[in-house]
């Protein structure tokens, strides 16, 4: 077990909604420090690590932004799913497809050497901003999902919680024949199933086939609200959360960033507090990220070797 450190800037090498920024991020690339330093970072033990989409990359979920931090598809906001049925309809169409393929995808290296970080005593709690439940899959604990997870679906009329295994069952039942029409327009046009799945697990699809799909209804109050427990653009992180988050950065030895870009200030924000806090901030990532400014150590470097290679520096 690593002994608990305070906050300090010496170890330096050189809002509550979710919501996108038009700025690109900084052009700067180069490390900041080295995996020496990150390893010495880390051997003082009360991280906390702040896990983004580039984190689950490696388990065939994509992230939403390239390089420069500039969307690669535009996802749908809040405002969009509450106002409207059709784009309900074409939210859960779309998820209905691309959400086995998203269910499937299993923990990789990197997941895992946070989990064992975490059982070693250097990482504590694990705020993410994924839905994807694959840090618990890993087996790590004291995880605070920013941004919800998929796992689950709420009424917005009624409040009524679903599984999200329940609800795909239901919405086979109500769209028979639904995926193999999909297969087909698939094939008509040379691609492979599930080729183009999103982050959140939903899936580019023809309007016809969208027009002709039953989204599901809230077994409690009847209505088509239901929601994935999700946290969509332009939507409001929960402030117990962000509370919460506040208060885990602020009592940390320091804060690790992995596979985020920081493009939106629901993660951001926490990088500014630690800044502010003098709690030392390691980046890594594979390019730029919003948060370069404020981090005392940064490695440009694929997650999950350089994860694994921590992992053995530091005897585990």
């Amino acid at each position: 077990m690593p002994p608990q450190s305070t906050p300090t800037s010496a170890a330096t090498v050189t809002a509550t909604t979710r919501l996108s920024t038009s700025r690109t991020l900084p052009l700067q690339t180069h490390d900041l420090g080295t995996f020496d330093d990150l390893v010495d970072l880390v051997s003082g033990g009360g991280v906390v690590v702040l896990s983004g989409a580039g984190l689950s990359t490696e388990s065939g979920i994509p992230d939403y932004r390239g390089p420069d931090g500039t969307r690669r598809v535009e996802p749908m906001t809040y405002g969009e799913f509450a106002g409207s049925s059709e784009a309900r309809r074409r939210y859960w169409a779309r998820s209905y497809i691309g959400w086995q393929r998203f269910n499937a995808a299993e923990p990789n290296d990197g997941h895992r050497v946070v989990t064992d970080l975490q059982r070693a005593g250097y990482v504590g709690p694990i705020i993410t901003q994924n839905v994807d439940g694959l840090h618990q899959a890993s087996g790590a604990t004291d995880v605070v999902e920013l941004h919800g997870s998929l796992e689950r679906a709420v009424c917005l009329t009624c409040g009524e919680y679903a599984t999200r295994i329940g609800l795909h069952e239901r919405m086979t039942e109500a769209n028979p024949g639904f995926r193999e029409r999909f297969a087909e327009a698939a094939k008509a046009v040379g691609s492979q199933w599930g080729e183009q799945v999103r982050p959140d697990g939903d899936i580019v699809l023809a309007d016809a086939l969208v027009a002709s799909f039953h989204a599901p209804r809230c077994l409690v109050c009847g209505n088509d609200t239901v929601k994935p427990d999700v946290v969509f653009f332009g939507e409001s992180v929960p402030k117990s959360v962000v509370e919460r988050c506040f208060s885990l950065v602020d009592g940390a030895g320091a804060v690790l960033v992995l596979g985020s870009s920081l493009s939106v200030m629901s993660g951001y924000r926490f990088v500014r507090r630690a800044h502010q806090r003098d709690v030392p901030v390691a980046i890594v990532t594979r390019s730029a990220t919003r948060g370069d400014a404020e981090a005392t150590l940064r490695l440009h470097a694929p997650l999950g070797p350089t994860l694994t290679e921590l992992r053995d520096a530091l005897g585990h």
